[in-house]
């Protein structure tokens, strides 16, 4: 497995380590080691923000780790569904036809739960290829196999990014809801 791959795991050790030395040189009185101490966690901070990078386009996630993922389907289709239900509830609204206006509301609605189940496939399958990515590698690193364990790392990328896609759709759309319940 490659050195230099962000890991929150590893940013977590990292910091830990880094606050360690910094409270020994503290303690021991040695600047050196609170500095370096210092210097440790503020790498880690970042090796953590560069751990959780994301960039979400529609239908698609792209990682830190160069792995780029396909949305499940259940997603695309809901936020369409969501799309055109909203637009038929508006144009009921406007028209004053009821029907239209709660078919536009089931429509939503149905795509809302769509889209969610999307994102709870993206996000458990990212966490199950991580898990099973994160073990292969390690025993084929044990075994010396180096082919095999850059197929793992693979494995773990992809997870990563289809869990951190996931994550910041769910993340995106709880800040909206929190938004849109301050406003009422």
């Amino acid at each position: 497995m490659s050195n230099d791959n962000t890991s929150t795991l590893k940013a977590v050790v990292d910091s830990a380590t880094g606050t360690i030395q910094n409270a020994f040189g503290s303690v021991t009185g040695n600047s050196a080691h609170q500095t370096e101490g210092q210097a440790k966690q503020n790498k880690a901070d970042v090796k953590n923000d560069a751990s959780h990078a994301t960039a979400k386009i529609p239908g698609f996630a792209a990682s830190s780790s160069g792995a780029v993922t396909k949305d499940d389907p259940n997603r695309t289709t809901g936020a369409y569904n969501q799309t055109v239900g909203s637009a038929k509830e508006f144009v009921g609204g406007l028209t004053g036809s009821e029907s239209l206006k709660a078919a536009g509301r089931q429509q939503n609605q149905e795509g809302q739960q769509q889209e969610a189940k999307g994102q709870l496939n993206d996000y458990a399958g990212g966490i199950s290829d991580r898990v099973a990515g994160t073990l292969g590698g390690a025993v084929a690193g044990v075994t010396g196999n180096k082919a095999a364990e850059s197929e793992y790392q693979k494995q773990h990328d992809v997870g990563k990014t289809a869990q951190r896609g996931a994550e910041t759709d769910i993340a995106k759309k709880a800040d909206a809801e929190s938004a849109a319940a301050r406003k009422s």
